[in-house]
């Protein structure tokens, strides 16, 4: 699990992007957030890689998950 590149893509007021932090920060597992509200060049970063434009995405090394998917980011990291 510590080998895994966690990465999420998040705004300020989103509330599943809170619940998303706070399961990784209770699981342990360290992960680099970007605001896309604030930095304009990832948020085109992240609509690249998901193709959506909805927060949060979440990177597990390459993968992507759109939306805080407690049970894909479980299967992802086990």
């Amino acid at each position: 699990m510590a080998d895994k590149k966690v990465v999420i893509y998040s705004t300020p007021t989103c509330p599943y992007c809170k619940r998303a932090k706070e399961y990784l920060t209770q699981k342990g597992i360290p992960f680099t957030e970007y605001d896309v509200a604030a930095d304009r060049d990832k948020a085109k970063e992240m609509i690249q890689k998901s193709k959506q434009m909805g927060v949060p995405v979440i990177l597990v090394d390459d993968e992507v998950i759109v939306g805080f998917n407690q049970a894909k980011l479980d299967s992802l990291l086990s």
